[in-house]
């Protein structure tokens, strides 16, 4: 059994790991001449590291397996410990958000009356499942609309680029959803289950992120960059024929075809045999983000810059969605007396903003930064901004027709390993990269 696997970013770099340790013949494409795809490090000539993907990562248990198998383990750094604090935008100040039950309730980040909400969903009924409740009406109907407009909003669109009247509750927090329907109450569940005891260690490596996808893509022995898969072709034994840039590689046939490739990318590849499936992926939505980064010097800054960053619900009015205060999270990344954000801009909820011209942006986020912060400094020292076009797919209704049309392509060998498939997180991308993986080593047996 020999397996194409199109895309070299994490997921697709996952799975061609797995097989090469099984014992699997493989071929990767990657239309880049490195691999990696949204994991990307850059070091600057003025002395900052930046990161123009995830800048940190959640360590979960596939995550730390694979960098100890890469022997990564030693460059693991962790973020500082103010990382632990998490700040939101309210009435036009950043006011740290309780970071447990208990807090939340003591703390006087919400109104007496969110906390009387917080309070009765222990006794608000269940509700049936309904594949087409959103995360805002979930947290809603059992939280109230304060917990949706100062918790909720902002963590979706500073993590997921997304607006939560628009993303889908099981899509997006399926063990959440799971908990109403298992206990009658998220807050029961997740008190049975023990799900709110700590947040995972957040790390990133020493090199930046991309060390992790370098470190695997140098494993790797059959890998092939700067070739782009342009078609696939599908033989009347049910194989397929991987046409590139550089040719049909001989006219080779594959007996499984694993797309870890954006939707948008893998969608015209399956037009000519799989109409209804390429339709599908066509439709995810990938709003437009971009990164601007911001430094000044420590002493024209006000803000103490205790913690990871701030968020910016969108109740507020805000021009970026928030920013990561990445000089106090990894000191070493930033020269000395300076303080770096990473400010985000757009998102499904500010896309305008994302299409704004470059010097526009900067200067929107620099005034923002200013008046938030008490900046007295008149411009920043330095300032750099990273775009994507596409940046992440959010799994609102559309996400559906994606999943369930591509999962029956399985059926057809046709396999689908990507942040639109399996979620969006990297240690998301890598185990469900290593579950596709591990289900064509069995079915190659």
């Amino acid at each position: 059994m020999t397996i194409a696997i199109l895309g070299g970013g994490i997921s697709g770099l996952t799975v061609a790991w797995q097989l090469q340790k099984a014992g699997v013949a493989y071929d990767l494409f990657e239309a880049g001449t490195t691999q990696g795809g949204s994991l990307a490090t850059v070091q600057h000539p003025d002395g900052y590291l930046l990161e123009t993907g995830p800048n940190s990562l959640q360590l979960s248990d596939e995550l730390l397996a694979l960098i100890t198998e890469l022997g990564l383990a030693d460059e693991i750094q962790d973020a500082a410990e103010v990382s632990k604090h998490r700040y939101v935008l309210r009435n036009g100040r950043y006011q740290q958000l309780p970071a447990s039950p208990p807090s939340l309730l003591a703390n006087g980040f919400f109104s007496w009356k969110a906390k009387f909400n917080i309070l009765r969903e222990l006794s608000r009924p269940a509700l049936p499942p309904d594949p087409t409740e959103t995360v805002a009406a979930f947290f809603s109907r059992r939280f109230g609309s304060e917990i949706v407009d100062y918790a909720v909003n902002p963590f979706i669109s500073g993590i997921y680029a997304g607006d939560p009247s628009q993303l889908l509750i099981h899509k997006t927090f399926s063990k959440v959803a799971a908990l109403e329907q298992q206990y009658g109450s998220v807050l029961r569940g997740l008190a049975t289950t023990g799900s709110s005891a700590g947040r995972r260690r957040i790390i990133s490596l020493r090199g930046g992120i991309q060390q992790l996808t370098d470190a695997l893509g140098a494993h790797l022995s059959h890998r092939h960059t700067g070739q782009q898969v342009v078609a696939l072709h599908r033989t009347t034994d049910g194989r397929y024929q991987v046409q590139t840039t550089k040719g049909n590689r001989g006219g080779f046939a594959y007996d499984a075809v694993v797309l870890a490739l954006p939707a948008f990318a893998a969608a015209p590849l399956l037009q000519p045999h799989f109409a209804e499936a390429a339709a599908a992926l066509a439709a995810v939505h990938y709003p437009p983000m971009a990164a601007v980064y911001t430094a000044y010097r420590r002493e024209d800054v006000r803000h103490p810059l205790n913690g990871f960053g701030a968020l910016h619900p969108k109740v507020e009015r805000p021009y970026a969605a928030g920013s990561i205060w990445t000089s106090s999270i990894y000191p070493n990344r930033v020269p000395a007396g300076q303080v770096l954000f990473t400010t985000f801009v757009g998102g499904s909820q500010y896309e305008d903003h994302a299409r704004q011209p470059e010097d526009m942006q900067k200067a929107a986020v620099h005034e923002e930064l200013s008046r938030l912060y008490t900046i007295k400094a008149e411009k920043p020292l330095w300032q750099y901004r990273y775009l994507w076009e596409k940046a992440i797919p959010q799994y609102d209704q559309h996400i559906v027709a994606a999943h369930t049309t591509t999962d029956a392509l399985q059926a057809y060998g046709i396999w689908s390993a990507a942040n639109w498939r399996g979620g969006v997180g990297v240690p998301d991308c890598i185990r469900h990269a290593q579950h596709i993986a591990e289900q064509l080593v069995t079915k190659g047996k």
